[in-house]
């Protein structure tokens, strides 16, 4: 069913322009509070169960079809001038996702969690996108990244990043070893080290950007 949604969500993108926000509203509404539930459901569960130690059990390819989801339902917001809570939940509710992140759950799914919190940090509406602002217009996106820095910058003021691993192999082209001579940096996986560090300073950037006082900025 997860997977089903996020494919007519994903065709639906594809579609001419016009009818586009139409389609997903007609969609999405009736779903709106049972994916916040799901979400809820889903993200609050115990991760460091048995269920989840391999990457390729059925709970974990669950996890996975609900992180496309969930990557398919940020896609759609911009058509939308205002977004279903469904289309907002990861960022206001992102401190579950940041919970997964730090559990010990197979480091595929926290990858993939990783680079969906990327995405979110890098979001822009369409009318922030057409204007080139470094500030974002819309309302509900400021209030949602808000929440997101909020979030991001609490855990990261305790112990949050020291509890996340990197890989101990990158993935190399036909092995996970790196070639002879090539520096593999310690073996930690790059692609996350940049995209945790880039939600961090984007986190920072906007709380900055919305601090009512000297003192709170620093």
């Amino acid at each position: 069913c997860l997977w089903t949604l996020a494919a007519i969500l994903k065709e639906t993108l594809k579609d001419a322009p016009v009818p586009r926000a139409g389609v997903l509203k007609k969609l999405l509404a009736p779903l709106d509070a049972v994916l916040e539930g799901f979400y809820n459901a889903i993200l609050l569960h115990h991760f460091d169960s048995h269920h989840y130690t391999s990457p390729y059990s059925e709970a974990t390819n669950n996890l996975i079809s609900f992180i496309d989801l969930l990557e398919a339902l940020l896609a759609s917001r911009i058509e939308l001038e205002l977004p279903l809570r469904c289309q907002r939940i990861l960022f206001l509710k992102v401190s579950y996702v940041l919970n997964v992140i730090s559990s010990s759950i197979p480091y595929v799914i926290k990858k993939k969690f990783i680079l969906l919190l990327k995405k979110c940090v890098l979001y822009k509406s369409r009318d922030d996108a057409k204007s080139g602002s470094l500030f974002l217009q819309a309302p509900s996106l400021c209030e949602d990244m808000l929440a997101l820095s909020n979030a991001v910058l609490q855990v990261v003021n305790l112990t949050w990043l020291n509890q996340i691993t990197l890989s101990g192999k990158s993935s190399y082209f036909g092995s996970s070893e790196a070639a002879p001579g090539h520096d593999s940096q310690g073996g930690s996986d790059q692609t996350v080290l940049r995209a945790l560090s880039l939600v961090v300073l984007k986190a920072l950037e906007f709380k900055i950007h919305n601090c009512a006082t000297e003192a709170e900025i620093k």
